[in-house]
């Protein structure tokens, strides 16, 4: 039974009502987009239960709550453009406003991000964007939504495995795994990897499908260069030019996200190095420049804008006792960027990182 008194909170109200938080909310603002019959149940129910808003609740009746914060770690990559594009056809449908807030991959600003949205009385918060593997970080953002959710607040992320909310997951080891076993079955066997900054969960679950990968064919991801810098197109320049200089026999290049994997095309075609007839290169996500690239980009494919859609009508459900998980699939998209490994690679010193083995089709 939902408690008495001042204590009961908004969401005991649209539970009862059987409505979401939003709609709880509309109705008892009066705002438009709820029907005469909804709104009268919704004033029944809190009447009946005995409804007083705390300066919170109240806040958020008075429209404060028509607001969806929405955190992600990089504005102006097109994989978190795709995400924020399906929060916004959600909130649209249910009359909501969307802050959005970057936080630039930074943990600490990630967490004064959160902060100033709970401060501004915000009704639902949604994380997109890899975690951290900071345990202080982590904890300390858990504890924030804790306590917002504990005052009506709803919370839903994408990508996050720590949190204790509701979550939205993409296949990453998983894609990481079928992009390696793409690029062996074409016979490469001198990979490196552009993998983006370390600490991120994401770059880490990443790696571990390449490494399932290479252990299932007898390799493993000690043999392989792997490159931390930003993840983002200049990261992936970075990473490109050091694995140029330190591993010129290379034939492929595994980015682990496609903003990478721009740069990484990018630094091969100021080194005029042909792709794929010499270097192979795939990425990571699916984002919508990826098949207008010259070479068009092969790539993990994530349903962005349904993560988007599906984590903001997570957030708007009734809060479950226990955390929800809805894991996304993934789709490897095969175009230009890869090809057969070369039979004759560039005169140089042995590698001691690159995998042995000779060059053509894995049996």
């Amino acid at each position: 039974m939902p408690r008495p008194g001042p204590r009961l909170r908004l969401i005991d109200v649209a539970e009862r009502a059987g409505v979401s938080l939003a709609t709880a909310s509309r109705a008892l603002a009066g705002r438009e987009g709820v029907s005469e019959e909804v709104a009268g149940r919704v004033r029944q129910m809190a009447q009946e239960l005995g409804y007083v808003a705390n300066p919170y609740a109240r806040t958020l009746a008075g429209g404060a709550s028509s607001t969806v914060g929405l955190v992600v770690h990089q504005v102006d990559d097109p994989y978190f453009s795709e995400i924020a594009g399906g929060v916004i056809q959600v909130a649209a449908e249910e009359g909501l406003l969307v802050q959005i807030c970057h936080s630039g991959r930074d943990p600490d600003a990630e967490l004064r991000q959160l902060r100033h949205l709970i401060a501004q009385r915000v009704g639902i918060i949604l994380i997109a964007g890899s975690g951290y593997d900071d345990a202080r970080i982590e904890a300390e953002a858990r504890a924030e939504l804790a306590e917002f959710q504990s005052q009506g607040g709803r919370v839903a992320v994408i990508g996050r495995h720590a949190l204790g909310v509701d979550a939205v997951l993409p296949e990453n080891e998983a894609g990481g795994r079928a992009l390696t076993d793409h690029l062996l079955n074409l016979g490469h066997r001198h990979i490196a990897v552009a993998a983006g900054t370390a600490g991120l969960t994401t770059v880490a679950d990443r790696l571990a499908g390449v490494a399932t990968a290479l252990r299932q064919r007898g390799f493993s991801l000690d043999d392989l260069p792997v490159v931390h810098s930003d993840f983002t197109r200049d990261g992936g320049r970075v990473a490109t030019e050091q694995i140029l200089r330190d591993r010129p026999q290379t034939t492929a290049i595994i980015a682990l996200n496609d903003a990478m994997a721009i740069g990484v095309l990018s630094t091969l075609r100021a080194h005029r190095i042909p792709v794929p007839e010499r270097m192979s290169v795939v990425g990571f996500d699916d984002v919508p420049v990826a098949a207008d690239l010259a070479p068009s980009l092969t790539t993990i494919r994530l349903p962005m804008t349904d993560m988007g859609r599906m984590a903001l009508s997570l957030a708007l459900k009734a809060r479950s006792t226990r955390p929800r998980r809805r894991t996304i699939g993934h789709l490897l998209v095969v175009r230009d960027s890869t090809g057969p490994a070369p039979t004759v690679l560039p005169a140089s010193r042995a590698e001691a990182g690159d995998l042995r083995g000779a060059v053509g089709p894995v049996g």
